[in-house]
């Protein structure tokens, strides 16, 4: 086995190769390229399980130069397959760090690779696409990994929610350091069932600061299941691959929106509930991965600083007849970031509000979506 901080060669599905220096775990592994375009929250980025199936390209020169903080994962593991950047800091430097971005890499078996032009693999992306691609310290051979690359399945039909989501269910207590703007601190916390497709720790938390107690179940549970929890409400999760592949999940969240249940949907939770109304979704050309998106909301034009990952989107003109109405649209590219149903307690938005770049932006959609339940409750 080739030695740490040795050459990497990052192969492309066209045969495009760059060659780097290893700066993680040593191996070969085929994924998905996708570029991120924030500055910092590389550790959530590789803890997050959005990223399952997926390297991540960092658009911003240097990272890693704040370290590790193990308090910050998202998840019990790295799901991110590797991680690509211009520089690894030579140095970390924080109060809160644990150790080095380096070190976290090999210790969780991520590939990493370093000293390439990420700005000229950017601009490829954006032009043709995401692509398929090798990162290997084992193999010189560029014809041999291109081959690889090319023929590893795509994230189009894959479900990736269940290879992310938990084994059996659990309850989660721990919340932010305060309850949420408009939370009364003492009340009774309302009973949540929060679907898992890959949930990231720190919607949890936010669930709890909302007044919410979370039990969080597989993505394969059924709506019977659930119903015998007696859930004052439901949360879709976020997660990776493509939604249209978890049928199963169509069926259980369709029985339950139906039957009146509040429901909130993030991400591929906003995806499953356009397909459970009938609306479509389809394959971004590279997708939404930063922490610096501005989301407009349709009824008064507010704009939200956003965190984004996704590879998949709701057709907009797919909505017309399904009850579902647009409430947010991306402010880059105007593509359809939020909806809610006209008759059903139901929204979902096509971002992250538990990742506030603002730094609160899009939390005051918990403090909705508690308010939502709470109306229900109340039969107002």
């Amino acid at each position: 086995m080739p030695e740490l901080n040795t050459q990497a060669l990052l192969v492309l599905e066209d045969g495009t190769c760059y060659r780097g220096r290893s700066v993680g775990a040593p191996g070969e592994r085929a994924f998905e390229l996708v570029f991120n375009t924030a500055m910092s929250g590389y550790q959530e980025i590789l803890t997050d399980p959005s990223y399952a199936g997926q390297g991540v390209v960092m658009t911003y020169p240097q990272i890693g130069n704040y370290g590790v903080c193990l308090q910050d994962d998202e998840s019990s593991r790295c799901w991110a397959e590797a991680l690509i950047m211009h520089q690894l800091a030579p140095r970390h430097s924080s109060w809160r760090a644990d150790q080095s971005l380096g070190d976290y890499l090999k210790e969780r078996g991520v590939l990493g690779i370093d000293a390439i032009d990420t700005r000229d693999l950017t601009l490829k992306l954006r032009e043709q696409g995401a692509l398929r691609a090798v990162l290997s310290t084992e193999s010189n051979d560029v014809e041999h990994l291109a081959r690889q690359a090319f023929e590893h399945p795509s994230l189009e039909g894959r479900d990736l929610a269940a290879v992310v989501s938990c084994k059996s269910a659990y309850t989660w207590e721990e919340g932010l350091p305060a309850p949420l703007p408009g939370i009364p601190a003492g009340g009774a916390p309302l009973p949540l069932v929060v679907l898992d497709f890959g949930v990231k720790r720190n919607i949890l938390r936010c669930l709890v600061a909302a007044g919410f107690a979370p039990t969080v179940v597989p993505a394969s549970t059924s709506a019977a299941e659930i119903q015998a929890l007696a859930p004052a409400a439901l949360f879709l999760s976020n997660g990776p691959g493509d939604p249209a592949a978890v049928g199963y999940a169509h069926q259980c969240v369709g029985e339950l929106v139906r039957g009146g249940l509040p429901t909130f949907g993030i991400c591929l939770g906003h995806q499953i509930l356009a397909h459970v109304f009938g609306a479509t979704t389809s394959k971004m050309k590279f997708g939404h991965h930063g922490a610096n998106h501005p989301v407009v909301a349709s009824a008064d034009g507010r704009i939200d600083i956003s965190s984004q990952n996704h590879g998949f989107v709701v057709d907009a003109d797919s909505l017309a007849g399904t009850g579902l109405v647009a409430s947010h649209w991306n402010g880059n590219d105007g593509s359809l970031a939020g909806m809610e149903h006209q008759e059903l307690p139901v929204f979902s938005v096509q971002y992250h509000p538990e990742a506030a770049p603002g730094p609160h932006d899009p939390q005051h959609l918990f403090l909705r979506f508690r308010q939502l339940v709470q109306k229900e409750l109340s039969g107002c």
